[in-house]
């Protein structure tokens, strides 16, 4: 197994047995507002920490992005964290929710993983080496379009995420497609597009964290990843756009005048 990948999965399965083991006493869980509608949990924390003891011991000059505690270190190496990405679902006593973790090299990603504790399904993926789901190759879907394509999506519930403007691509993307599934942990949305589940998948001021580890997942399994223009500014505008390479350009030509309509006074 690549190491960062090895190292990754024993972070991942940690944090992964904290979550678990939380889980069976939701109500108690200290739970504080970062903003409107934004949760931490002492469980995302203490899952963060243990994913960075573990990373520390094997990379200590390795450089860290974490959703709780932010960024510390420098150099070539970045680690990029979401502990628990889906806290929410999390703390309603939702089964679905993950861990996600990737490595970004002078600027490029190289390795993620993505894992489910309570399904127990392991999504890995490094740069040149296929990506895997418990240590099977998967693929995206062989869908070649949106006709009968089962999409995912994450509708937006802070003030700053346009919501008008999001009713208007959904609103554009829906009428061909199985439907639109909003499940609650882009994490685990990119996942399921690697693993073929979901035929696509778009979303609106995600953060690095919530994308990095599924990027790496989409690309190995032979998919494309860009914004929702097709371009590849995700990671700095967080709005994603992944699917199958057929799909990607019709979703891409759908989304793309409705993004570059002009501005019609404040949304």
């Amino acid at each position: 197994m690549n190491p960062y990948v090895n190292i990754a999965t024993q972070a991942a399965r940690d944090a992964g047995r904290i979550i678990l083991r939380y889980s069976n006493r939701l109500d108690a869980i200290a739970v504080e507002s970062k903003a409107r509608n934004d949760f931490v949990s002492e469980v995302d924390r203490a899952a963060e920490q243990t994913i960075i003891q573990r990373i520390r011991r094997a990379y200590p000059r390795h450089a860290i992005l974490a959703e709780e505690s932010g960024h510390r270190g420098g150099g070539e190496f970045e680690w990029i964290i979401d502990p628990l990405d889906g806290t929410t679902n999390y703390l309603h006593g939702i089964p679905h929710y993950a861990v996600s973790i990737a490595l970004r090299h002078r600027g490029e990603l190289k390795m993620g993983v993505i894992y489910d504790p309570f399904k127990e399904e392991l999504f890995c993926a490094a740069r040149g080496e296929g990506a895997t789901l418990n240590n099977r190759r998967i693929r995206v879907s062989r869908r070649r379009s949106l006709s009968g394509a089962l999409l995912g999506t994450g509708i937006p519930f802070r003030p700053n995420q346009n919501l008008d403007l999001y009713l208007e691509t959904l609103k554009a993307l829906i009428p061909d497609t199985a439907g639109v599934r909003r499940a609650g942990s882009a994490a685990l949305d990119l996942a399921y597009v690697a693993a073929g589940r979901f035929d696509g998948f778009w979303e609106f001021k995600l953060h690095p964290w919530d994308m990095a580890a599924g990027v790496v997942l989409i690309r190995e399994a032979g998919g494309l990843v860009g914004d929702l223009q097709g371009g590849q500014n995700f990671l700095k505008t967080g709005d994603i756009l992944a699917a199958p390479p057929r799909i990607f350009q019709q979703m891409v030509g759908i989304l793309k005048p409705l993004l570059q309509r002009p501005a019609e006074g404040p949304r």
